[in-house]
C-alpha cells in the first residue's frame, strides 16, 4: 500500500492570519494564493502490515523524533478516517530553501495528504484532499491545485466548508514572482504562535479582517481582468496590514529585519523608475516581488545591488499536487521532468 505525490509551495496574494479553530485549522478570513512552480516536496508513504510504528525520512536522513510525531499524528487521523490501523514508512524530499526562512509546511502537508490517502485506499476528490491537508498545515489546503487558489474559510464548526477552491490557471494570468532571501535564520515568532496573540490581543486585528474581506472580493475582479497593477496593488496593501497586526499584539512583535526594508524600499524605486514590481511578506523576513514575466531579468539585476539580498529565486505560477505512480522518493532526483 505505497503511493508517491508531488505538491508545491503558494503564497498567499489575500493572507490567511488567524484561526477560529486551532485543531481543525479553521481560519478566521479567506485567503487567496498563487502555487509556484519552483519549490515542491515529493513524498511516498508505504503502509505496511509489518512494520510496528511509523517512521519518518527527510531528505535522505531519519528525521528527529519531534518531526515524526507530528507526521505520524496526522496519518493517525487519515487511519481514523479509512478505518485502517496500518503503520507507514514515509520518505520526503523538500525541495524548499527552508533553510533560507521559505516555509515548507504547505507543499509537506499537501504532498503527505495525497500520497497517505492514496496509499491507504482512499480516493478522495480533489475538495476532500484539500480538507485533508488543511488539517496538517493551514496554507496546504490551497496547494491540492496549480494556479491561482481561494480558500474559502467557512462557517460550520465542523470545517466541512473550510477548503480551497481554484479560480484561474497560472497560464491564463501569467506573472513572475521572485522570492528574495535576506535572512536564513530560524524567526523568534513562530507563525502559529504570531497568530494566535495577533487574534487573542491586537486592538488592530478586527480591522485586519474587515479589510481582508473586502479585499478577496478585489482580488478576484482583478484576476477576472488579469490586471497586474491592480493585483500588485492589493496584495501589497493587504500585505502591510497583515503585517501591522503584530505591532498592536501584546507583547508586539514584527517579523520584517533591517533587509526586509531595504528590498521593500527598493520596490517602490523600481516602481518610480517605472519597472512595475510589488511586494508581499508572510510571516518571516524574506521578500516575495510580483513582476511581469518581461521585466524579470532588469528587476533582478535591480534587486541584486541590494545590500541585504542574500539570493534571488524566480518563479512562476505552478501546478497542483500530482501523483508520480510506482516511483520512489529516491528515483525522483533522476527525473528530468521533476526538477520543477
Amino acid at each position: 500500500m505505497k503511493a508517491t505525490a508531488k505538491a508545491h509551495t503558494n503564497i498567499a496574494l489575500i493572507k490567511y492570519w488567524g484561526k477560529r479553530n486551532d485543531r481543525l485549522i479553521l481560519p478566521t478570513n479567506s485567503s487567496l494564493s498563487v502555487t509556484l512552480d519552483r519549490f515542491y516536496t515529493v513524498t511516498t508513504v508505504d503502509f505496511d502490515k509489518e512494520r510496528t510504528e511509523d517512521v519518518f525520512y527527510l531528505n535522505g536522513e531519519l528525521a528527529p523524533e519531534k518531526e515524526t510525531k507530528k507526521v505520524s499524528t496526522y496519518l493517525n487521523k487519515v487511519r481514523e478516517f479509512a478505518g485502517v490501523e496500518l503503520f507507514a514508512s514515509v520518505f520526503s524530499e523538500n525541495h524548499v530553501p527552508t533553510a533560507a526562512g521559505f516555509a515548507s509546511s504547505a507543499s509537506g502537508y499537501a504532498a503527505l495528504s495525497a500520497a497517505s490517502t492514496k496509499a491507504i485506499g482512499l480516493n478522495l476528490t480533489p475538495r476532500e484532499l484539500s480538507q485533508f491537508a488543511r488539517i496538517g498545515s493551514g496554507s496546504a489546503c490551497r496547494s491540492i491545485y496549480g494556479g491561482y487558489v481561494e480558500w474559502q474559510m467557512g462557517e460550520k464548526n465542523d470545517g466541512s466548508d473550510s477548503y480551497a477552491v481554484p479560480l484561474l490557471d497560472g497560464k491564463e494570468f501569467p506573472i513572475a514572482v521572485l522570492s528574495v532571501m535576506v535572512n536564513a535564520s530560524e524567526k523568534k515568532v513562530l507563525s502559529r504562535e504570531g497568530m494566535k496573540r495577533t487574534v487573542e490581543t491586537s486592538p488592530f486585528y478586527q480591522g485586519w479582517l474587515e479589510s481582508a474581506e473586502k479585499e478577496l472580493v478585489e482580488m478576484k475582479h482583478a484576476l477576472t481582468l488579469r490586471d497586474f497593477t491592480r493585483l500588485g496593488t492589493i496584495a501589497e496593501k493587504n500585505a502591510l496590514k497583515m503585517h501591522a497586526t503584530t505591532l498592536g499584539a501584546d507583547p508586539p512583535f514584527l517579523y520584517w529585519q533591517s533587509g526586509t526594508l531595504q528590498v521593500m524600499d527598493a520596490v517602490e524605486n523600481l516602481r518610480s523608475k517605472g519597472l512595475e514590481a510589488y511586494f508581499t511578506i508572510d510571516a518571516g523576513p524574506n521578500v516575495k516581488v510580483l513582476c511581469q514575466p518581461s521585466d524579470v531579468e532588469k528587476i533582478t539585476a535591480q534587486l541584486k545591488e541590494v545590500p541585504s539580498v542574500q539570493h534571488i529565486y524566480p518563479c512562476q505560477p505552478g501546478p497542483g499536487v500530482t501523483y508520480l505512480d510506482g516511483v520512489h522518493i529516491a528515483d525522483v532526483n533522476n527525473r528530468g521532468d521533476l526538477d520543477g
